[in-house]
């Protein structure tokens, strides 16, 4: 494994946020669970803690703050709240994240219909992301087309993620952080081809209604 980060994950109560969690604390991370609210993150930390100390991990390196100082405090950002919340989250935790590499998991998903694509005005939720934060914030959008029931599982995936960003240093390192989570990682260009992904998320919503399962991607044509 390389070495340990600290990362924040915004959101981290939900199921999305909290299966990402436990598997980089099972591979040795170390994880703050960022909320709006303190006693939200407090109570999905201490529930975190049992789970993955469940799957043979003693030492659990887990702690809860509110957003701001999740972020603040942190190496890596992780965003994992729905699109309603997605601005009013990054303004809030703008000043916190400079200089660091954020990772937008966010879909714009748009209720009730989130089995069809709704992409915004600005491209994606990662171009939203890069263009709120500056170009002193390394956005890398990535994990969207991750089915959350897998992740919480803790078992092995047969999963891929494209990973997307305009630095590609950034990309590469949030690779790092894909393979930890027990999934393979590509580098799938700048932050403009996020729309692609994040469109991608509600074609695979309509298949798991359709065939009541929770499908994901897998890249084909590779030797290694």
């Amino acid at each position: 494994m390389s070495e340990s980060k600290l990362i924040a994950i915004l959101g981290g109560t939900g199921n999305l946020g909290s299966g990402l969690a436990g598997r980089w604390l099972q591979a040795g991370h170390r994880v703050i669970i960022g909320s709006r609210t303190l006693d939200k993150a407090e109570q999905a930390a201490a529930a975190l803690t049992e789970v993955v100390k469940a799957r043979g991990v003693s030492s659990v390196a887990v702690s809860a703050r509110d957003n701001r100082a999740a972020a603040a405090e942190a190496d890596i950002v992780v965003l994992t709240v729905p699109f309603a919340h997605h601005a009013s989250t990054l303004e809030d935790v703008r000043d916190a994240v400079q200089g660091k590499i954020l990772i937008d998991v966010t879909v714009p998903l748009v209720p009730p219909k989130v089995a069809r694509v709704q992409l915004p005005e600005e491209g994606s939720a990662g171009q939203i992301a890069q263009q709120l934060l500056g170009e002193n914030v390394r956005v890398v959008s990535a994990f969207q087309n991750v089915a959350a029931a897998h992740l919480q599982d803790g078992s092995e995936l047969e999963c891929d993620v494209l990973v997307c960003g305009d630095n590609k240093e950034a990309r590469a390192e949030v690779i790092e952080l894909v393979e930890a989570a027990g999934l393979r990682g590509f580098h799938a260009g700048s932050i403009a081809n996020a729309a692609a992904v994040e469109a991608m998320t509600s074609l695979l919503i309509f298949i798991n209604k359709q065939y009541k399962c929770h499908s994901g991607i897998k890249i084909t044509g590779l030797e290694h």
